[in-house]
């Protein structure tokens, strides 16, 4: 059962991680801009990100102390991947958990999430979630994906399924802007990232489709151009 705010529940996740494959820590991130102020922190929080793929990338560029948190978290399956990567063991810690049960005294110097806050309707509660997770000198990149152009045409006409599990406001960056004005944060920058890129998600039945979307992805690509019509994603980065 779906709690008021959630727009997902566990039975959704445990589907798109049957079908997900996620044996790789990524050679290349959207948020690359972003790296070199975010590696001077020590400690690293990832909301909602299972199974650990940009915790692991945040430890590979010299943040030793890594976090997980999830709801959806299966600590085998972290272990396993940390094996596959050469990690050592437990280099990502796993808190198995509801975010929005969530209370820790602790503070962390970077707070990410992606592709998390879309999917509650209460955009304004899960980003002060975020934020009170902040240390003294925190820093908070959050990245959400754009469905209001090109891509979301895409995931409507082919996915609605996948659509309707996201919530279009938050995707709306002068709504953004309005939200993260009240925290009195520094450096706060919201914009669209990422070269244009189109995608399905790895459903059985998306199979087909994927191929032919992925080479219009391809064509898009020739039109390096931040838009809403063709921006992937929105990138809200700010300093306490």
């Amino acid at each position: 059962m779906k709690s008021e705010n959630k727009i997902t529940d566990q039975a959704h996740w445990e589907e798109y991680w049957g079908n997900f494959q996620y044996d790789k820590i990524p050679d290349k991130v959207v948020f690359k801009k972003f790296m070199s102020q975010l590696i001077s922190g020590k400690s690293f929080i990832e909301i909602g990100g299972f199974p650990g793929q940009i915790s692991a990338y945040f430890y590979n560029h010299g943040i030793q102390d890594v976090t997980l948190l999830d709801f959806h978290l299966n600590n085998d399956t972290v272990r396993n991947f940390e094996r596959i990567n050469s990690l050592p063991l437990n280099s990502i810690k796993c808190i198995h958990t509801d975010f929005f049960n969530f209370k820790s005294e602790r503070k962390y110097d970077v707070v990410f999430s992606s592709g998390f806050i879309e999917h509650f309707e209460d955009t304004v509660d899960v980003i002060s979630r975020h934020v009170d997770l902040l240390s003294e000198d925190g820093q908070l990149l959050i990245l959400i994906p754009n469905f209001l152009g090109l891509n979301g045409t895409i995931q409507r006409r082919f996915d609605r399924q996948n659509l309707d599990a996201h919530n279009l406001k938050s995707m709306e960056i002068p709504y953004l802007e309005y939200i993260m004005d009240r925290f009195n944060l520094s450096d706060l920058t919201v914009e669209y990232i990422g070269k244009p890129m189109l995608w399905l998600e790895p459903k059985p039945e998306n199979k087909n489709k994927r191929k032919w979307i992925k080479m219009l992805s391809y064509i898009v690509k020739s039109f390096p151009f931040k838009s809403k019509f063709l921006s992937p994603f929105i990138a809200i980065y700010a300093r306490k």
